[in-house]
């Protein structure tokens, strides 16, 4: 090895050390805090520890937003060391964290706070940290694949009634063909993938079949047929351009993007739009793939009980007052919350308004989940737009979520 590439090396892994020690749980009278919102969420969760702490309680939190946190969860997992005492964790890595026995059940929070059950929170944020009747995480929110629309190019192309039902149909986008001014399209290919697999549980269908990854199935498929014809009609925006930016810019009906986008469209000037649920193969059911923020404990041995205390003290405080969490542009978990005549104010309150919204949201909780998104993500623009075979892509991908399971690492890695 080179002598100085070596040295930069040492130092690199230092460094990263001493970053971590100085993110751990040392402090005795500190909680600490690891978030993964690194985008202008974080700030919104900033701010809810900062309202927190002024409370003056007797554990304060100190929120860290840590970039690559999954990555950097593994290392001090793996080490022992500097472990923080609550993280917030995306819905798909609980069963692969519980299967490697990294997370600490919520039990004895649970136990401390008796208003932090299932019946305060959305069902499928509360149930996805639910395995084998224990409960390992507390939902922070819902964020969700939707479908925003341009209200004014709605009423130029005299598609209104799209929305009665708020299920906007394959079959509804396609009668517009032939219908576009040039430069316009009926909906974006914003999170494509996420929009695929909501397709997927429209027609019947799932990413497992008795714990085997099913991505090459009649259902998989089908769906990709069904939005291809969107693609073949020219009504889906150009492949290679920024479908996102075109609805901003007015030139796209729908937009397939996510909840948290809402605050980015509010700040165009002009762009009158509104929200509804992602387009649909079916007539008869909508699907808006979702995930969702959970707070969780490692496992760590010098936790003390006075901390655990503190977290539930702090996890019920979000409870109640998450509703800066909104601000963001999710869908706060909170019943409490999301039940309020402020929260109504917000964009996203249009997905909580009844039972069968609230059952739309819909989560993927299968271990290798993170494996099928994977390459759904990265195939589904090829797919549609007709550039690779559909067949032979579809048996790619089954095969390398099989090469990956058969590494033996779990989709929590």
């Amino acid at each position: 090895m080179n002598r100085k590439k070596g040295l930069l090396t040492i130092v690199s892994m230092l460094l990263f050390v001493i970053v971590l020690a100085g993110c751990s749980s040392d402090d005795k009278n500190t909680i600490t805090f690891w978030t993964p919102l690194t985008g202008e969420d974080g700030a919104y969760m900033d701010q809810l520890v900062k309202e927190y702490n002024a409370t003056e309680p007797e554990m304060k939190v100190k929120h860290v937003i840590t970039s690559d946190m999954y990555t950097k969860l593994s290392t001090v997992i793996n080490s022992g060391k500097g472990i923080p005492d609550l993280t917030i964790i995306h819905a798909d890595r609980v069963p692969g964290y519980v299967k490697q026995n990294v997370l600490e059940p919520m039990t004895g929070i649970l136990s401390a706070q008796p208003e932090i059950n299932e019946s305060n929170y959305l069902p499928q944020a509360w149930s996805t940290g639910t395995i084998d009747g224990t409960q390992y995480t507390v939902p922070l929110d819902i964020h969700a694949n939707v479908m925003y629309y341009n209200k004014d190019l709605l009423a130029k192309y005299g598609a209104e009634s799209f929305l009665d039902d708020n299920n906007v149909t394959v079959e509804e986008i396609l009668s517009l063909q032939g219908k576009m001014e040039e430069g316009d399209y009926v909906v974006n290919d914003a999170l494509l993938g996420w929009a695929m697999l909501g397709q997927l549980q429209n027609l019947g269908g799932d990413v497992q079949q008795d714990g085997q990854p099913a991505v090459n199935t009649p259902e998989m498929k089908q769906a990709y047929e069904s939005v291809k014809q969107i693609a073949d009609a020219g009504l889906m925006t150009p492949f290679g351009e920024d479908g996102y930016l075109m609805f901003q810019s007015g030139n796209v009906l729908f937009s397939t993007d996510g909840t948290w986008s809402s605050t980015a469209h509010a700040a165009v000037e002009g762009l009158n739009f509104g929200v509804t649920n992602v387009y649909s193969a079916s007539p008869d059911k909508f699907t808006n793939r979702s995930s969702s923020h959970l707070f969780a404990m490692l496992n760590n041995e010098a936790r003390t009980d006075e901390k655990e205390a503190g977290i539930g003290s702090f996890l019920e405080f979000i409870r109640q007052n998450s509703i800066e969490w909104a601000k963001a542009g999710q869908i706060v978990a909170s019943k409490q919350v999301f039940e309020s005549p402020e929260y109504q104010d917000y964009m996203q309150s249009f997905f909580t308004t009844d039972e069968k919204q609230i059952e739309s949201l819909y989560i993927y909780t299968y271990e290798y989940y993170p494996y099928v998104a994977e390459v759904v993500d990265k195939y589904s623009n090829d797919i549609i737009r007709g550039n690779v075979d559909m067949d032979e892509t579809l048996q790619t991908m089954q095969k390398e979520v099989e090469d990956k399971i058969a590494q033996g690492s779990t989709g929590a890695q």
